[in-house]
């Protein structure tokens, strides 16, 4: 497929972009003490090495009352320029145009982080948490106008191209423009005209700040199904306003609001493409500015086929580029079936940001350690070794991978037919085909590399020392707990009935190896998709589904990657019966007996089949024996100690760098 629409060069004022791929801005968390350091350099230099077109660095807060997390930047401080500095001009030399992203959340502040209160045009209740907020003076109007501009200066005296103006998800600027938030009676609310004057103020006295030979641009989202919001012909009104002024040189439209929160990063569970839309009915308006589509665009095909149906003139590709920094790169080249292709699954980028942990990447844990691995790629080694990787899940198969990048020579051994492990059965969950995706690429670049894979082969102790590899690795997984013992009851070892023929595995179900009845119990320990996703396959094959969970909610775990609600909807709408606070104290042919840990109550589920989601458990024999006989084995993944597969993946990158 010709990508020419991606690999034309575009012009915004005083740059020329080498290709329309945007690394849009996201809050990494990665500040030390307020300051961008080698962590921050690491990351983005990766991207621009990756042939990135413009680089968005993530929201700088412009004044106290904007700080959201630990990870944001020092606000209103010059502290910041000499550590940008070397950020911009790293970049810069690799071929990347440089934007900061500016921003202001209002009323959604966060006081324990910022420790202050929020302002808000009209004191509107924050989204983010329980705290309110207060109506904004007209001296305090002023005082964050100005805030945004010497961000600015700041930013261009760090080296910065230009700027990016945050009027998205509901933050402070688009607060003003939303009847719903700003219900002023002064000249900053009520008409149009008066409801744009606070962006249009903060964008035109940054170019009087900034001059000509500065980047501004200006970041929207589409909320649609929110009507307290502005439709998408007033978007198109509210930004034809600013355009006609000539204040920004382009537009970012993302998805979703704190409103409607999951959308701001749309996982799997969403079509593709999100922020085309309103991106095109920009585009149709004729703006002179020039317009970026966000939101779910993970392929440079995808971005492809916006740019060329006339959709946006730019595509932002921001999970893409964290699963693989040479998106661009590869694909100018002519090797997309090289990128690895980013899951949407949210779980160590979000999902990593949302414990304000610095952000991270599932299927590449090189992401926030760039400055300390040397980014996505591999030194060879100066001693080969034969490697012996014994189990295809994730953590064999990257530690393969990477070792044969460096010039090992590796034998991968799997005891079944296909490559994956359980992460291949989770691949067979609705919605989750990217990750059997991965595993095709995985499978192409250890071909490419010259693994030998051996299907079907199963090694005892013995075998593995009959082949005499210099190094084995262990990455043979973890089993399910056999037992029944759920956390919730501590004192009860094994859950009486476990025995009977109708208890089952998620592996089984996914595998395809359990007999299920028609009414279905899930008992869900995790709160994550090995559970809920099983769920959801069964309710969607047409099974009668109970999930009984002790947590409070169902998908407890998918909170942090902003999952929970919309698999939640999914569940509920195919008849998933949902029981919370409770653990199954019986298994019998009747059902499931439960007690409810809030009140102590009995109660009966009548149900076919039980399927169990608890934690696994290591299989240590073969560790034990292999070690007995003197063998050095390296366990890696559920081996070592059974996580998930983000931990698998990193274990394996790790083994592989430290051969």
């Amino acid at each position: 497929m010709s990508l020419h629409h991606v690999f034309s060069p575009l012009t915004l004022r005083h740059k020329t972009l080498r290709n329309r791929i945007v690394f849009g801005a996201h809050t990494t968390n990665m500040a030390q003490d307020g300051l961008p350091r080698n962590r921050h350099l690491g990351y983005y230099l990766e991207r621009a090495r990756g042939g990135a077109g413009m680089i968005v660095v993530e929201p700088m807060p412009v004044h106290a009352a904007a700080v959201l997390t630990r990870g944001n930047f020092r606000h209103s401080s010059d502290d910041v320029i000499p550590y940008f500095a070397k950020i911009t001009q790293a970049c810069q030399a690799e071929g990347a145009v440089m934007i900061q992203q500016l921003y202001h959340v209002g009323a959604h502040g966060d006081w324990d982080n910022s420790w202050h209160a929020n302002w808000s045009p009209s004191g509107g209740p924050s989204y983010h948490d329980n705290d309110g907020s207060r109506a904004m003076s007209v001296d305090e109007i002023e005082e964050t106008i100005q805030s945004f501009v010497d961000a600015a200066v700041r930013c261009q005296k760090a080296g910065f191209d230009g700027v990016e103006v945050w009027a998205a998800y509901h933050c402070l600027l688009d607060q003003f423009w939303t009847p719903f938030s700003n219900q002023r009676t002064d000249e900053w609310g009520g008409s149009l005209e008066n409801r744009t004057r606070f962006s249009r103020e903060v964008m035109r006295r940054i170019r009087l700040a900034c001059g000509d030979d500065f980047i501004i641009g200006l970041s929207v989202s589409d909320d649609p199904a929110n009507d307290v919001f502005p439709s998408r012909d007033e978007m198109v009104d509210i930004i034809r306003l600013h355009d006609d002024q000539g204040l920004m040189d382009y537009v970012t439209v993302g998805s979703g609001s704190y409103i409607d929160f999951q959308k701001i990063i749309p996982s799997f569970q969403y079509a593709e493409n999100l922020g085309a839309d309103l991106a095109e009915r920009l585009k149709q308006a004729g703006l002179r500015a020039r317009v970026t589509a966000e939101a779910n665009i993970r392929t440079p095909e995808n971005a492809n086929t916006v740019l060329g149906a006339g959709q946006a003139d730019l595509v932002s590709i921001v999970r893409g580029q964290i699963a693989d920094p040479y998106l661009a790169a590869k694909a100018e080249a002519g090797q997309s079936d090289d990128i690895r292709g980013c899951l949407s699954c949210n779980q160590q980028c979000w999902g990593r940001r949302g414990r304000d942990y610095y952000i991270s990447c599932l299927i590449n844990p090189s992401v926030g350690h760039e400055f300390e691995w040397g980014g996505d790629r591999f030194t060879p080694t100066n001693m080969p070794k034969s490697v012996l990787v014994v189990g295809g899940g994730p953590a064999g198969l990257e530690v393969a991978r990477v070792a044969a990048h460096r010039g090992h020579q590796v034998t991968l051994c799997e005891a079944a037919s296909q490559l994956g492990g359980q992460m291949r059965l989770a691949g067979l969950q609705p919605r989750r085909a990217q990750i059997t995706d991965l595993i095709a690429w995985y499978a192409r670049q250890l071909d490419k590399l010259g693994v030998d894979v051996r299907y079907n082969t199963y090694l005892d102790a013995d075998d593995i020392a009959a082949i005499g590899a210099d190094v084995v690795v262990l990455a043979t997984g973890s089993l399910p707990n056999d037992t029944g013992f759920q956390k919730a009851l501590p004192n009860v070892d094994r859950l009486p009935g476990i025995d009977l023929n109708s208890v089952w595995s998620p592996e089984d179900v996914m595998g395809r190896s359990a007999r299920l009845g028609k009414r279905i119990v899930v008992l869900d320990e995790g709160g994550h998709w090995k559970g809920i996703g099983t769920a959801w396959h069964l309710a969607s094959e047409g099974h009668e589904v109970t999930i009984v969970t002790p947590d409070a909610m169902i998908a407890r775990d998918l909170q942090r990657s902003a999952t929970d609600f919309s698999v939640r909807q999914s569940l509920a709408k195919l008849g998933v019966q949902f029981v919370t606070e409770t653990a199954i104290t019986n298994w019998s042919a009747q059902g499931a007996r439960c007690v409810s840990l809030l009140t102590g109550a009995d109660s009966i589920i009548t149900a076919d089949s039980l399927v169990i989601s608890t934690g696994n458990r290591c299989d240590t024999e073969l560790l034990e024996t292999l070690r007995a006989a003197g063998i050095d084995v390296q366990p890696i993944g559920d081996a070592a100690g059974p996580r998930l597969a983000a931990a698998a993946i990193y274990e394996g990158r790790l083994c592989g760098l430290t051969l």
